[in-house]
């Protein structure tokens, strides 16, 4: 009997326990297109010491100054949502202003709904806060599908993407959504990248972070799935960060170091890792999606890509593109 199933339009699929025997029986079932093992990943991040708040400022000066000062429309990515499937967020921070809301919970240890890891407030407060965030005015909704050690299952990321994706469609999101999945693992998860495929084909945005152990992220996914945002990290003095994955997968290069923003005590909390830049994305889809309205996702990435400062992040690894991101 199935445990949990997902259905994105024509994406479907189920989780169960399995035989060696039944698995190899469903394999070569004709209506199967894949069978894949549960494990377990880890979110992309690096827990930091240092002070700073520099990345929010640098998506509005490109390669300029150092000063703190975030320009940006006052639309703010009102009327769009934000899903952050991650480790929970604390959704009564003040500096949410209301805005973030508990969506729904597929982790099985933590035995709670609460962010336990800090990971997932971090990422949303980048994405939409009042003080830190890309989309000042965007609706977060928390998709928990990761526990206290940052740790995550395969099958809880499709049901996080899977839920999003349905949820959105009476949510009440008039100028569009977006997912970030700072989250991901080595090799080829066919259910992950067919999820975030059916998000996109429902017109959702889908910023993914690239990895951090400095190796091509063909192999790493969601990061490689082709219809996926795919963020890489630069630090402030405009340096392609040393643990960020790379290659031609890699659409943009947000900030990713010493990257302040909320915790989950009610004050900040600073971290580093691909997982920080890809809620800047995140963010700027939501933001973009505010000021000029509902986008097909993949032009979404394209339009950010275009009007990124190229050229701007030193050290970047050949074949990677050199596209720092800008509103």
């Amino acid at each position: 009997k199935p445990g949990r199933t997902y259905e994105i339009e024509s994406f479907r699929g189920f989780s169960m326990n399995l035989t060696p025997e039944e698995k190899k029986s469903l394999e070569e079932h004709p209506s199967v297109a894949s069978v894949e093992s549960d494990m377990l990943i880890k979110a992309h991040a690096i827990t930091s010491v240092s002070a700073g708040n520099w990345g929010l400022a640098k998506l509005s000066q490109g390669s300029g100054s150092a000063s703190n000062q975030y320009k940006f429309d006052g639309s703010a990515g009102e009327g769009t949502c934000s899903y952050v499937v991650d480790t929970g967020v604390f959704v009564d921070h003040p500096d949410f202003e209301g805005r973030a809301v508990f969506g729904v919970n597929f982790e099985p240890t933590d035995g709670t709904d609460e962010d336990l890891g800090r990971h997932g407030t971090h990422c949303a407060g980048t994405i939409g806060s009042k003080t830190f965030g890309v989309a000042k005015k965007t609706k977060i909704i928390a998709v928990k599908a990761c526990n206290k050690d940052i740790t995550c299952r395969y099958q809880d990321i499709v049901s996080g993407i899977t839920w999003a994706t349905q949820d959105s469609k009476t949510r009440g999101c008039p100028r569009g959504t977006v997912i970030n999945l700072s989250l991901g693992g080595w090799g080829t998860w066919v259910a992950t990248r067919e999820a975030v495929n059916a998000a996109t084909a429902n017109g959702i945005f889908v910023s993914v972070a690239a990895g951090n152990s400095y190796k091509d992220a063909s192999d790493v996914y969601p990061a490689s799935a082709p219809n996926a945002c795919t963020v890489a990290a630069s630090d402030s003095s405009n340096n392609f960060a040393s643990f960020s994955n790379y290659g031609s997968v890699i659409d943009v290069i947000a900030p990713g170091v010493q990257i302040t923003s909320l915790g989950t005590d009610g004050g900040t909390y600073i971290m580093s890792g691909t997982s920080m830049a890809a809620p800047y994305i995140a963010g700027l889809g939501a933001y973009l999606l505010g000021t000029e309205g509902a986008a097909d996702p993949v032009a979404l990435c394209q339009k950010i890509k275009d009007r990124s400062v190229k050229g701007a992040i030193r050290n970047v690894p050949s074949g990677t593109n050199n596209y720092l991101a800008y509103n």
